[in-house]
């Protein structure tokens, strides 16, 4: 296969000079001042792609076609889902000959808004995927994830920013493939070296407020979730965060070692499948019960996934539609969620189990929740344990 060279590249500004952002005690406002304009989340992709591609071989993902397929009314256009499955390879290789330019964005059912998805894969790499969204009223969104081939352990790398001109809401993480706070060896093994950056940026940028007991299970001790107004400063803060966390994911990537054994194989897809099922099941469930709530905007991010940080799926709902949105959730956001295993949203979690069997949609906004980050400096969970059953 051949080595990506989409026209996206071309679309976005030359690459920013990213000397001495990965050092944990050289952030420079001034430099991040010239970098980061308002909202300029094409930045921080074009940062990403172009350190990925230093790193690994980037290739093309099928799910670039699939995706690309759409016309601006979010309808499928010659595209046989049963037909892709089963011919994916060569058909994805023939595309890869072809022109980008029409298969990274779709505009939005209001005739504004633009979406832009891109999508990759590498030897370590399962599936790089964005999203962004910009609204003419100035909305910016970016939902940025790095999952890795089940052959390897790695934490997945979570980016997801909501912004308008007044207000940000953050979360950026490399999210535990194991609970961090059951599994000792895992914490220590991805996150002992990373406290002194997840330290510096903990000040930077303090924590955001209330974060319910259930998302936590799916957070690492270097969790970034911050809200703060809308400045050049700040968003110079977390442009120098999104750099260093993102070279830390690819500096554990690239010292990856491939897992032979088939059972720690199965349980990596596992677990990765049940961060899927988590993720793609707390949007899609979550928005119903809350139709009809009045919801402030920190509110309606919590329904991405259960937590603070990304546009609720209401939000892309209204700009795609029902049906559209829900193939962006589970094949694109969320691909793997079909593929990677066959256990439901219940058999992972069945302490959501209403009595008549199904999805207790409140769950999530009832019980203990954090009003102050819950790790202590040396990455120790300091919350109750018991708030996490």
């Amino acid at each position: 296969m051949e080595t990506c060279s989409l026209s996206f590249f071309s679309s976005l500004k030359p690459p920013l000079s990213t000397g001495g952002c990965s050092s944990t005690n050289n952030f420079n406002p001034k430099r991040a001042l010239v970098e980061v304009s308002a909202c300029s989340y094409q930045k921080f992709l074009h940062f990403a792609l172009d350190e990925t591609k230093r790193r690994t071989h980037l290739l093309h993902s099928p799910l670039q076609v699939l995706f690309g397929c759409l016309d601006n009314s979010g309808i499928w256009v010659c595209l046989a889902l049963d037909y892709f499955k089963k011919c994916a390879f060569d058909f994805y290789k023939d595309f890869c000959s072809l022109k980008q330019e029409n298969f990274n964005s779709m505009m939005a059912l209001d005739g504004k808004t633009k979406l832009e998805m891109v999508s990759f894969q590498a030897p370590k790499i399962r599936l790089l995927r964005s999203l962004s969204i910009k609204e003419n009223e100035g909305m910016r969104i970016l939902d940025f994830a790095v999952f890795p081939e089940q052959e390897f352990d790695l934490p997945i790398f979570c980016a997801n920013f909501f912004s308008t001109p007044t207000t940000n809401i953050i979360v950026l993480d490399l999210n535990p493939l194991y609970d961090v706070i059951d599994r000792r060896d895992y914490k220590e093994k991805y996150y002992r070296s990373l406290m002194p950056l997840g330290l510096k940026y903990a000040k930077l940028l303090p924590w955001g407020g209330k974060l319910t007991s259930e998302s936590l299970r799916f957070f690492s001790p270097i969790v970034i979730w911050t809200k703060f107004t809308s400045s050049k400063y700040n968003r110079g803060v977390l442009y120098s965060a999104f750099m260093d966390y993102y070279k830390a994911w690819l500096d554990l990537m690239e010292q990856a070692t491939a897992e032979r054994h088939a059972l720690q194989i199965s349980c990596n897809r596992e677990a990765q499948h049940r961060y899927l099922t988590w993720r793609a099941e707390k949007i899609l469930h979550e928005s119903i019960g809350r139709d009809h709530c009045k919801l402030t905007v920190a509110h309606d991010m919590l329904e991405w996934w259960g937590r603070p940080g990304d546009p609720g799926y209401r939000i892309l709902k209204k700009l795609t539609g029902e049906s559209l949105s829900k193939e962006l959730v589970r094949r694109f956001l969320f691909n793997g969620v079909d593929e990677l295993g066959t256990k439901t949203f219940l058999d992972y979690f069945p302490e959501y189990c209403c009595e008549n069997g199904t999805i207790n949609a409140k769950r999530s906004i009832i019980g203990k929740s954090f009003e102050s980050r819950p790790w202590d400096s040396s990455g120790e969970f300091i919350g109750s344990v018991s708030g996490l059953s």
